[in-house]
């Protein structure tokens, strides 16, 4: 993407309705296009580089792989923006995300169809040579406050990664160069500081394979 978003400025008396954004968004989708909800300003960004969007690739077929086994959920790309009360912008949208089913079910057909107005359970968001490791941090900072259970920030840059719980504790693991991230489960983690969740999130682990 590019390094500084363009930003573009609409007048108070122009402002946008949620049905012109999500049709704005609809008709640019070769663009990903994010509201502050304060400012009214909508930030434009352009498609990731080759190889962000290899990694991003291989993330979501594990992570598919993982939902089609575990079928307690379904899961997102970083196409899918969420529409979520108190979030600093509008859509929200991480790299991947999985949403319980009972939770997904419970929203109508027409809200599925647009930017869905829930929060997801489980977040990832992977660091790419233009973000800013201060940005990505604030960012899962949010996903946690607004209901997020679980995230993960990877950061292939630095060499880490980031556990983000809903309880506000965090865990950092640092990776040795050419060291694959095999060992990180939902249930693994969930298990230590997740209490109550073994029954809701299902039997099935996941584990992120390949080199990041």
């Amino acid at each position: 993407m590019l390094s500084v978003p363009l930003v573009l400025s609409i007048p108070p008396s122009m402002q946008l309705t949620d049905e012109q954004f999500l049709a704005l968004c609809e008709i640019n989708s070769d663009l990903y296009l994010e509201r502050n909800l304060k400012t009214g300003e909508i930030f434009i960004k352009t498609p990731v580089g080759g190889e962000t969007g290899n990694r991003n690739f291989s993330l979501i077929v594990q992570l598919g792989i993982w939902v089609k086994q575990d079928q307690t959920g379904i899961g997102f790309d970083s196409s899918t923006g969420f529409r979520i009360t108190g979030a600093s912008k509008e859509p929200m949208s991480p790299d991947a995300a999985w949403v319980r089913l009972e939770r997904w079910n419970t929203l109508t057909a027409e809200q599925k169809r647009k930017f869905p107005p829930i929060c997801p359970d489980f977040v990832v968001e992977l660091r790419s040579p233009s973000d800013t490791l201060t940005s990505l941090q604030k960012k899962m900072e949010e996903w946690i406050k607004l209901g997020v259970q679980l995230g993960w920030l990877i950061d292939r840059i630095g060499r880490k990664v980031y556990i983000y719980h809903h309880d506000g504790s965090q865990l950092e693991f640092r990776l040795v160069r050419g060291a694959k991230l095999q060992s990180l489960t939902i249930r693994k983690i969930k298990n230590q500081s997740l209490s109550g969740w073994n029954a809701d999130w299902g039997g099935q682990k996941l584990t992120v394979k390949g080199s990041i």
